[in-house]
């Protein structure tokens, strides 16, 4: 089974996006999706990283959860500061010194800290020690670094171990 599903999330992943990108069930395309699902792993090979499947899956979620609603609520904050009467923005560089070893669980932190508004992932430091991340607005370094170590960076050191 592990030759012909050499990587199945990635093979699930590829045959779930061809029908949405799609936005099809007709039968010519699920074959397609099927087809693509089943070589495209086997193609990739090496290229592809044996990705663990995570340990705690309930906290995955509320990870997920918390996420999304500091997606949200970051949204609206830079709204509110660029369309309001608020004009001192003080963005900034910060370097924010990493405890998490594990290299997809430093991906997964730095694609977190990407997708929600105003911060952005800018570097990881060779030794990967460090992140260099950009904030749209910063009042208190300090504050950011902390805020990130305990809704991101703890909850990703227990599923990443």
């Amino acid at each position: 089974m592990k030759r012909l599903l050499p990587h199945p999330m990635v093979s699930a992943a590829t045959f779930a996006a061809w029908l949405l990108l799609n936005a099809t069930l007709e039968p010519g395309h699920i074959v397609l999706a099927t087809m693509l699902a089943l070589c495209l792993p086997v193609l990739l090979g090496d290229l592809l990283p044996d990705v663990r499947v995570a340990r705690r899956p309930a906290r995955a979620l509320r990870l997920v959860g918390t996420l999304l609603r500091d997606i949200v609520l970051a949204n609206l904050q830079v709204a509110r500061r660029i369309l309001g009467p608020e004009s001192a923005i003080r963005p900034s560089f910060i370097w924010l010194p990493l405890d998490i070893t594990h290299p997809h669980g430093i991906m997964a932190l730095a694609a977190m800290i990407t997708m929600t508004p105003g911060t952005l992932s800018a570097d990881v430091s060779a030794d990967q020690r460090w992140l260099l991340l950009h904030a749209f607005d910063v009042a208190d370094e300090a504050a950011v670094i902390e805020d990130i170590k305990q809704r991101y960076e703890a909850p990703l050191m227990e599923l990443f171990p």
